[in-house]
Formats: C-alpha cells, structure tokens, sequence
C-alpha cells in the first residue's frame, strides 16, 4: 500500500458486491480515507480502478473466486489472514467492512476480516446489503448466516435490505436495481467518515464517533435530503420514515450519529439546526446519547441532506422472558385461577458455517408434560369448597384443552407430530419478519380488492354520480321528443280546439 496518503480510516469492500459498492464510492469520493478491494477473483480485482487490492486464497481458490460457497471463502481469508493483519496494522484506528451477503467471499471472509481487525483493537464497522427477494431462498440463508457472523465480530453492523430501495425507487432495471444499493452504501459510509475527516462549524472528531460505535452490535440508518420551506424538518421526519429502517422505531437507541449536510448556497440556520436534533431526540428518547456534526457540501446548492445512525438497541437474546398471566375459570366452584406462562427464551446464532442449519434445539416446543409444576394451583381454589368432589371430578369436568390429566402422562406422540412442521430452516431473523410482512400486505390487498366492487367503489365514484346524469353512465339513448311549445298534433288529429284540420285529403272543405 503506498505509504503517501496514509489515513486513519479504511473502507474494505469483500466480494463481488463489496468491490463494486468500494469502486463506486472511489468514483464519488469520501474525503481522506483509503479504499482497499478484497476478493478471490483475480479478474474482478485487476478490473477495479482502486489502487489497493488484495487477492485473497490463491492457492486455495487459483484465483478463480469462491463458487458462492461461504466455507470457501472462509478458508481463503484464512489463508491470508497474515496479509490481512499486515495491510490492517499500519495506524488504522477504523475501518468500514463493506459486502453483499449471500455469496462465497464476502459472506465468508468479511466476518474473518473484521474479527482481525477486533483483535487489533480497530473500530469495526460492518456495511452490508441482503439480497433481493429474486436472487433465491439459499442465498438469503447464507446472507442470514453471515449477518450473524459478522455482527459477532464487528462494532456495529448497519444492514441495509436491498428489497426496501424498491419501496423508494420502485421498478427498477436490474443495473439501476444494484447501483441504487451502492448509492445507499456509499451514503452510509461517506456520512459517517466524513463526519470525523470534514471539519465543520459542529466538529466531530474520532474519538466521539468511537463513543457511539463501540460495541454497540445492531444499528439501523435513515436519510433524507430536501429544500425549500419546513425543510429541516422535513428532512428529519423523512429520515426517520426511511424505509431504510425496515420499520424500526429508533426509540430505544442508545446512541444516536447524526450528520447534517447543507449546500454552500444556503446554509444551514441555527433555528433548523434545533428543529433537527429536537425532533430526534425526542423520538429516540431523553436518555440516547446523541453526537451530531455538520458539514458543507457545495453540490447541495439550497438543499440540506441529514443522515441518522441509530445503535445500541437491545439484542433479542438480551431481553427478559416474557411472563404471560392466564385466566382460567374452575367450572367446579366457578373462581377465576390467574397461572403464570413462561414463554422460552429465544434460540442463540451459532456459528454459521460449521453448524447445520436445522440443529436449533432452543426452538422446540416445550412438552406439555414440563407444565406440571404448576399443576396444585389448580387444586387451591377447589379445596376451599369441596376438596372431595373436587378430586374425583377436577381431571373431566375443567374446561381447559392445554393442561394434562393428573392421572395419566400426555401421549408422547403429539411433540414428534409436530416436530417436523416446527423445525426452522434458519434462525429468526429480518428475512422471516420480511415474509410475515409481505403475508400481511397480500392479505390487505386482498380486503382491497374485495372491496372495489361494493362500498370502496361507490366511494370513489360519488363525484361522478353528481357530476353526470343516470342515463348517460347507463349508456341509455333516449328519443328525442319535440319542445313543449311546440305543437305536437298530426292531421289526423283534433287541433287544440277540437276541430279537424283542413289539412286531410280525405275530407272535403264543402260538404254535400
């Protein structure tokens, strides 16, 4: 790596798609910070216009990549970790791991790469794209996989869902598709570099980004750009409303990374300024630590563009077990018994490659026959009454389908009936929440569609109602009938005075 230039920051894109999204922030320029490509494919590597490159796994993979085979790309990084942690261990205080997730190398050598630079105590943080609905279900499984992995040996990892830049831009071609998701990398490593490099009027320096970033695990990103009136918080609204934030509130956040923008030709007032860090604030709670900076850019002209990082939520493996009250009522002695329901807790991520995907034994379905323990809280409201009655006619008269008979074992051969429909094909994750998200969207259009043809359409249509007369929306054609002052008499009729015309041929004027 040539030894001018030398900056604290790195941006290392892994893969194929980190490579390109690196070549693209290349092209748009991220002040003073130095871009490294990472792949096994000798070809990709030599077609890349970023000076600094590094063939990974050559004499495993002979240049040639790693066959969209995660443990192959893996091994390649294992193969040149001595590189890796030579080219990482020159100064560099932080570095941006840049990847699409779901193929070979950047699945499998990204989380090698950032748990090298852990160990050289680095800021580490990941920033990576899931792939499309259309690239197939066993990439988005090893994309799952390698999310898992890399948010184990990363600072932060920001994931942006490549199926929401659709929600933004809609239909796309294919190359716009992935060159909007290289647009959205690059926003997110350029608003966060260049918070620490761009000296501004609200300076930021590493050390306060470190604050923010450090161990802080999942993190979630929002931006907007606008102008015009209202447009400070226009922009925050919209930045928080990104569907970049796959529908995450980001209350709850401990930390919060803001970056505010504004154009040499209309800066950025104080009043706006308070408008944003308000309206965030507010809606990340009092207690999130937030750091702000603010640059200028002369390519914004009048508009300002702000750029929210949220991390620090709490894990899903982190939160307490929930406990559920139940309600049940004794039909013996018609009192209400409240029975505590202890949920399990969630299944951990195990290590991706190594695992197979259906051991997850922490998601089986507790046997009804662990709820035992509970069982004398249904004897205690029955005893104050009737204890012998209640003996005898508590196990067939209760009107419960979820507890077992006192005498007899549950038959064990309900939990292996549904063992098979219960075992997950990958740990809970975004792309589960996705499909029960997509479920409830087809299911609204669905209702919608119902609908068209009854109240929703006679809603739509009451203006034309009103607007146009029954016959003509009936397409019925109507004779054409002669003014009522006119006089609608033929000369075989009586005239208004009850006299015959003198018109008809058939009758004579002088009568014989």
């Amino acid at each position: 790596m040539p030894e001018r230039d030398r900056s604290i920051i790195k941006v290392i894109g892994v893969g194929g798609g980190g490579s390109n999204a690196i070549n693209h922030m290349f092209n748009q320029g991220i002040k003073d910070v130095d871009f490294v490509v990472v792949n096994t494919d000798a070809q990709a590597l030599k077609n890349s216009p970023v000076p600094n490159r590094l063939q990974i796994g050559a004499g495993l993979t002979e240049g040639l990549g790693a066959g969209a085979n995660p443990e192959r790309g893996r091994d390649a990084a294992l193969e040149s970790q001595e590189q890796i942690r030579e080219f990482l261990d020159d100064g560099t205080k932080m570095v941006f791991i840049t990847a699409g997730m779901g193929g070979g190398t950047g699945t499998g050598a990204a989380p090698v790469i950032a748990r090298i630079a852990k160990d050289l105590e680095i800021l580490t943080v990941g920033i990576v794209t899931a792939p499309f609905l259309f690239e197939g279900r066993k990439k988005r499984q090893q994309a799952d996989l390698g999310i898992a992995e890399l948010r184990a040996n990363c600072d932060t990892v920001l994931v942006i869902l490549n199926d929401k830049l659709r929600e933004i831009f809609g239909n796309l071609s294919i190359s716009q598709a992935f060159a909007q998701a290289d647009n959205v990398l690059t926003t997110a490593a350029k608003g966060i570099a260049e918070i620490i490099t761009v000296p501004g009027y609200v300076n930021v320096d590493f050390e306060d980004v470190k604050t923010v970033m450090r161990d802080s695990g999942a993190a979630v990103m929002g931006s907007a750009t606008t102008s015009g009136d209202s447009r400070a918080s226009r922009a925050a609204e919209q930045a928080l409303a990104s569907p970049l934030l796959n529908e995450k509130d980001i209350h709850g956040a401990k930390k919060i990374l803001l970056s505010i923008v504004s154009g040499s030709k209309s800066e950025l007032q104080m009043d706006e300024l308070s408008e944003i860090t308000g309206y965030i604030q507010e809606k990340a709670g009092e207690d999130a630590e937030m750091i702000f900076g603010h640059g200028i850019d002369d390519a914004l002209g009048e508009h300002i563009r702000v750029t929210v990082i949220a991390t620090g939520f709490d894990k899903p493996d982190e939160e307490p077990v929930v406990v559920e009250q139940r309600k049940v009522t004794d039909l013996l002695t018609n009192r209400s018994v409240v029975k505590p329901v202890t949920s399990p807790p969630p299944a951990e991520t195990k290590r991706i490659f190594s695992a197979p995907l259906s051991e997850k034994p922490k998601s089986e379905p507790r046997p009804m026959s662990e709820r035992n323990p509970a069982q004398p809280k249904w004897d205690a409201p029955s005893a104050d009454d009737t204890p012998k009655e209640t003996s005898v006619l508590e196990p067939t008269s209760r009107f419960s389908f979820t507890e077992p008979e006192p005498t007899s074992p549950p038959p064990p051969v309900e939990p292996p009936q549904r063992e098979p429909a219960r075992t997950p094909e990958m740990p809970e994750n975004h792309w589960e929440k996705r499909q029960r998200l997509l479920q409830e969207q087809a299911r609204e259009r669905v209702r919608k569609l119902k609908g068209m043809g009854s109240r929703s359409f006679m809603e739509s249509t009451d203006l034309k109602m009103y607007d146009e007369p029954a016959y003509l929306r009936r397409n019925v054609v109507l004779q054409k009938l002669p003014h009522s002052s006119d006089t609608n008499i033929s000369r075989y009729s009586l005239t208004e005075d009850n006299e015959i015309l003198g018109n008809n041929k058939f009758l004579h004027d002088n009568v014989d």
